[in-house]
């Protein structure tokens, strides 16, 4: 086990999950005409000015971007009260928070494994848990229906022991015998973490052990005394989205202070910041060591130290990302088409040239060409997952946002696939692997189908199912469609209906449209328990949009709306709304949207550009204020993605769509639900609190609320979670069913 996470996806802005938006608008006017007159006014606090000096003059909530001012905090406890009465106050409530307690925290949920060593480890949380314990099994006993556990770190106690709010960010161990570890823990979720070493074979820390302040590190293990960090060494060393530019090699017993340098990028870099790989084989034997350094969101350099331990730059492309090695491969995937060796490679292809083909002596070291392509995609098709083992490599391939695991073996001509069985019509999921021995967790999961555990064995394709999770709602009355809409530019947009199967096509269905259209994160089919308990069984309809901005037909799909063609993506959700309403499933008034993160762009900008079209919006950790965001952090690593409002042509188009700017005093918005984490150190509360701010002086309807602790992801402990969904689903009800 490399890394044991307590979270199955982590990218950069990503995390989403599930269901609002919308209030009654405009029940007799004529929305499109409505729209063009309200359009030919500039919003009253549209700067004039775009450059960042004109944006802030024309900003009359800054004090709300001090995360822990006085202003900020009084705004929020004063919205946060109004909120609770609304929410909280709710006959629902109570209801919905117990069951979505019992969901989060079940003992007969699956217990997500990592091989660790010899045994399999996973982290867990429960009524008696909240905060987590890490611990670990034999794989014969993770196999029996009653798992005998032992406890290695006991984050609670931990917790009352030192006073602090620590929530597990997960650990890496170095292989492989993996008793060695590298934990991280945050205090009150935020994603800057402190490090510290652990022996899983004593269970203590370890005495003379590698210790990291609190900070948003990058670091692997080199071997068992040296760690490669990047991380804050002091003054000049982050970049302005406070992110590390320098890697050093720290050997055990040295201060940060004494590490050496061993690589450089540079302190206007982009992207999160330059981050050190050590890839091994299933012995633990180092196959290569690279670096990579961002230049903006999605383009970077990979490094590659030599023998020497000196640094030089591979010849791939810009968008790349590597997923491993194998023997003397380098295995990565394409995110643009790539000429190399006389070949030309389509966006979305795996490849695995041997990586002396790539570095600064190729020509020496190899002449003859080697057959680089494992996988292109199709049209429709996208690669996910990769996990890269010994002597083959597994895989997902989606096909229409269809899920199947695929296995891809070296040969004499090339590469072949082969597949290992999964039902139709699912997604599926890679866990941790073992290189050595070839063996693969993964998962397979639908909108109504709970999620089931697999152990494959990439060497024969044999596949044993180890856990079954069992229902958490009725699934029996609802049915899974998929649809395609029409967006502004001709592009078919498909999205999942999950609705009961007796719905009668009047347009009285409440609906939750979900989104997220950013960062090429797909958005496949997921059975979300808290939402099918708490929405489906109260007859609601749930939709998820495939819109572009996502991975779910390849890069392509995402960067089709990067930058000037943000609209398109927001088009796309639009889209959606319409034809659910033209197909008779729901109505404006029935319905409601909801993202998170990216998704709170996505929302938020539904919400101004569209309000006609839905009656509730849960609009969660968001980012709303897109002519300031590089300027909190971390706003400035996405610029690769929304474009830089201090270029005037960019600030210009996004201008065109940033929410707080186009807030308008005399429009029909629904009755908004914005929330978001004091702790979150990813996306910052400020853009939420000021869009209620906004919403607030110009007189309209809205709940405002702030949770303390959990960071970005909100999720710190199954308790302050169960509060979450409870609201959101209160405040869904209230504005679609009631």
């Amino acid at each position: 086990m490399r890394h044991l996470i307590l979270s199955a996806a982590i990218p950069a802005l990503l995390f989403a999950a599930s269901p609002a938006l919308a209030q009654q608008a405009h029940a007799d006017a004529d929305p499109a005409a409505a729209s063009a007159d309200s359009a030919a006014v500039p919003p009253p606090h549209m700067p004039t000015d775009l450059s960042p000096a004109g944006v802030r003059a024309a900003d009359d909530h800054l004090a709300l971007e001090e995360v822990e001012g006085a202003e900020a905090m009084a705004f929020v406890a004063e919205s946060n009260r109004k909120a609770l009465a609304a929410l909280e106050g709710d006959r629902r409530y109570e209801t919905f928070r117990a069951q979505a307690f019992d969901i989060l925290s079940a003992t007969d949920r699956i217990p997500g494994p990592s091989f660790l060593g010899e045994g399999i480890g996973n982290f867990w949380q429960d009524a008696a848990n909240p905060k987590g314990i890490w611990r670990r099994t034999t794989l014969d006993s993770y196999r029996s229906d009653a798992p005998q556990w032992e406890t290695l770190l006991d984050v609670d106690a931990l917790s009352r022991a030192e006073g602090k709010d620590w929530v597990w960010k997960g650990a890496d161990c170095l292989a492989p015998d993996e008793t060695r570890c590298l934990v991280s823990l945050s205090d009150g979720g935020k994603d800057a973490v402190v490090v510290r070493e652990f022996d899983t074979s004593t269970g203590l820390w370890v005495e003379d052990g590698f210790i990291l302040p609190e900070g948003k590190h990058r670091l692997e293990w080199l071997d068992r005394d040296t760690l490669l960090v990047a991380t804050d060494f002091g003054p000049n060393t982050l970049t302005e989205s406070g992110y590390p530019f320098i890697v050093k090699a720290l050997e055990r017993g040295q201060s940060l202070e004494q590490a050496t340098e061993v690589y450089r990028g540079d302190q206007g870099d982009g992207g999160y910041g330059v981050s050190p790989s050590v890839l091994r084989d299933g012995s633990g034997r180092v196959l290569a060591v690279v670096i990579n350094r961002p230049l903006d969101t999605f383009r970077s350099e990979i490094w590659a130290l030599g023998s020497n331990g000196e640094p030089y730059q591979l010849s791939l492309p810009e968008r790349a990302t590597v997923q491993g090695a194998m023997g003397d491969r380098l295995v990565f995937t394409i995110e643009e088409p790539w000429t190399f060796d006389g070949e030309t490679y389509v966006a979305g292809s795996l490849l695995a040239p041997p990586l002396a083909r790539l570095g600064q002596e190729r020509d020496a070291a190899l002449t003859a060409r080697a057959d680089a392509l494992i996988f292109a995609p199709g049209a429709r098709q996208s690669l996910e997952e990769v996990s890269v083992l010994d002597d083959r490599i597994a895989a997902t391939v989606y096909d229409n946002v269809r899920g199947a695991l695929a296995v891809f073996t070296p040969s004499g001509e090339g590469w072949s696939r082969s597949g290992i069985a999964t039902p139709e019509n699912v997604s599926v999921h890679l866990g941790d692997r073992s290189r050595a021995t070839g063996r693969q967790f993964f998962s397979v999961e639908g909108f109504l189908t709970p999620s089931t555990l697999s152990l494959a064995d990439a060497n024969t394709g044999a596949a044993e199912v180890l856990k079954s999770a069992p229902a958490r709602f009725d699934a029996s009355t609802h049915v899974v469609e998929q649809f395609e809409a029409t967006s502004s530019d001709g592009t078919k947009i498909p999205y999942f209906v999950v609705r009961p199967r007796d719905l009668a096509m009047d347009g009285s269905a409440p609906t939750i449209i979900y989104g997220y259209g950013g960062f090429q994160v797909s958005k496949p089919p997921a059975y979300i328990p808290e939402m099918g308990k708490l929405w489906l069984e109260s007859g609601g309809v749930y939709v998820n949009a495939n819109i572009r901005g996502g991975g779910e037909f390849g890069p392509t799909w995402h960067q089709a709306v990067l930058k000037e063609n943000r609209q398109l993506a927001f088009d796309d959700y639009a889209a959606v709304a319409r034809d659910l309403h033209q197909r008779g499933i729901t109505s404006p008034r029935r319905t409601g949207i909801y993202g998170r993160s990216n998704g709170g762009v996505l929302t938020s900008v539904a919400m101004t550009q569209h309000p006609e079209l839905i009656n509730a919006a849960v609009i969660e950790s968001p980012l709303i204020d897109m002519l300031r965001y590089h300027e909190l952090p971390a706003g400035a690593s996405w610029i690769g993605e929304y474009g830089d409002p201090r270029i005037p042509e960019e600030a210009a188009y996004i201008a065109r769509y940033s929410a707080y700017q186009q807030l308008r005093p005399d429009a029909d918005y629904p009755r908004a639900y914005i929330t978001t984490n004091t702790r979150d150190d990813r996306v910052h509360p400020g853009h939420a609190r000021k869009f209620a701010a906004r919403l607030e002086a110009q007189g309209h309807d809205h709940l405002y609320y702030e949770e303390t602790s959990g960071g970005h992801s909100n999720d710190a402990d199954p308790v302050a979670n169960a509060r979450r969904w409870a609201r959101h689903y209160v405040y869904l009800a209230q504005q679609l069913m009631d």
